[in-house]
């Protein structure tokens, strides 16, 4: 069974770029119900992965958008911190590109920095899909979904993207994951499954 992991900082650490009500929600009550969804399609056929990556690589339909959503999820609460350090020259670079592409993605989805042949660019997926299936190493991902900001911004999605990327980014984890796509330590991944009780 797949975990709803902990946030790693406390629900007020964002304030004022995402709110503590926002986190509660989003994290407790939507990604929450994503694990939840997942493990249950997951029991009814009888699997058991070794890693919530390989579902997202190999499921399509339901399973996938469920599987999608959990890992984006997971990548996304460890895409921000309370402790906001200014990104690199060659990530600050990316901000323009980042928040077009955001404001303009239509409808629901993430928008990305992914590294691919040793370039960074920037992505859009919609709905539940993530860039771990587009042949791309993921550097770091923002929530386009409106769950994910309008308590805070309502239909301000650019002003959210820029509090994302200005105040609540986690550039010392992007770093970490450019260092990852280059064969230089282990990219994040979402926790193992838990064995039933």
């Amino acid at each position: 069974m797949f975990i709803l992991p902990d946030l790693p900082y406390d629900y007020e650490a964002l304030e004022p770029a995402v709110s503590s009500e926002t986190l509660h929600f989003h994290h407790d009550k939507h990604h929450k119900k994503y694990v939840d969804t997942l493990n249950q399609l997951l029991s009814e056929q009888g699997a058991k992965p070794a890693a919530l990556e390989e579902v997202v690589l190999n499921s399509s339909g339901k399973l996938f958008n469920q599987a999608g959503q959990a890992w984006n999820h997971g990548f996304f609460w460890e895409s921000m911190t309370p402790d906001y350090q200014p990104p690199s020259e060659e990530l600050a670079a990316l901000r323009e590109a980042f928040l077009k592409e955001g404001e303009g993605h239509f409808a629901s989805g993430w928008v990305w920095i992914v590294a691919e042949g040793g370039q960074l660019k920037v992505i859009s997926t919609h709905d539940a899909d993530t860039a771990l299936k587009h042949g791309v190493s993921p550097i770091i991902v923002c929530d386009l979904w409106e769950h994910a900001y309008y308590l805070d911004y309502q239909n301000n999605r650019r002003g959210f993207l820029e509090a994302f990327f200005d105040k609540a980014a986690n550039w010392p984890f992007a770093e970490k994951q450019l260092r990852a796509s280059k064969g230089e330590g282990e990219p994040y991944r979402y926790p193992a499954p838990e064995a039933s009780a």
